[in-house]
């Protein structure tokens, strides 16, 4: 077991599917260049929200998506 963002979390192989189906998703959507700070912005966001037991690919999508908009750039 993996300790990620200050919880033990197990994903399954199906659930592993949809997160990375969300992230590509969410990727896809965005304007070229997507660096890999928003790429990791993403990735955090859908796991966390997975971790909450959300397991629909558009939903993860939209939700990373809105927080990519909403975190300060530095």
């Amino acid at each position: 077991m993996q300790t990620f963002l200050g919880g033990d979390v197990v994903y399954t192989p199906e659930v592993i599917e949809i997160m990375s189906a969300a992230l590509q998703a969410s990727i896809e959507s965005l304007p070229e260049p997507v660096s890999a700070t928003q790429v990791h912005t993403l990735a955090e966001s859908i796991l966390r929200t997975a971790g909450r037991g959300e397991r629909n690919i558009a939903v993860l999508e939209r939700i990373a998506l809105v927080e990519l908009r909403i975190t300060p750039r530095a």
